[in-house]
């Protein structure tokens, strides 16, 4: 075995995945994320959507999906309220279908789980703390609270 050349791929990313040194990107096809809705009572896979996109990837190949730590909501009105990936979106899925319908651009990545509240105008409000950053000990690159009221 040579082990004087250049490196092609190395453990890191989540789950000691391998992945391409200086791009970042996973050695595995894609999809690298999925949001997935489990029937409870007989542990079937009911759909599952890619999560995430790369920006660096060319367009019409970036819908990858992406790992991610933070965690999902649903509302009563069938809606999944997504942060989790590190592509700084937070995202909105029909929970019927897995589509997604709605996405918005933070200033970095939300890796914490939204909450719902009803607020001051008696609507139903989702917020995301967005502080960017891809594992416990990274550093953050913002600090910020989003909400935003439902229709």
């Amino acid at each position: 075995m040579k082990t004087d050349g250049p490196v092609a791929w190395m453990p890191g990313g989540v789950g000691g995945r391998f992945q391409q040194p200086g791009t970042g990107l996973m050695c595995q096809r894609p999809p690298w994320g999925q949001l997935s809705a489990v029937d409870t009572a007989t542990g079937r896979i009911v759909w599952q959507s890619t999560l995430g996109v790369t920006d660096s990837l060319p367009e019409g190949l970036r819908n990858t999906g992406r790992h991610g730590t933070g965690g999902a909501i649903t509302t009563a009105g069938g809606l999944i309220f997504i942060g989790s990936t590190d592509d700084s979106r937070f995202r909105a899925f029909e929970t019927k279908t897995g589509k997604e319908i709605w996405t918005h651009r933070l200033e970095a990545s939300a890796h914490a789980t939204p909450i719902s509240y009803r607020g001051a105008d008696r609507r139903q409000h989702v917020a995301v703390v967005s502080t960017g950053g891809r594992y416990h000990n990274s550093p953050r690159t913002s600090d910020t609270l989003t909400a935003f009221a439902l229709p």
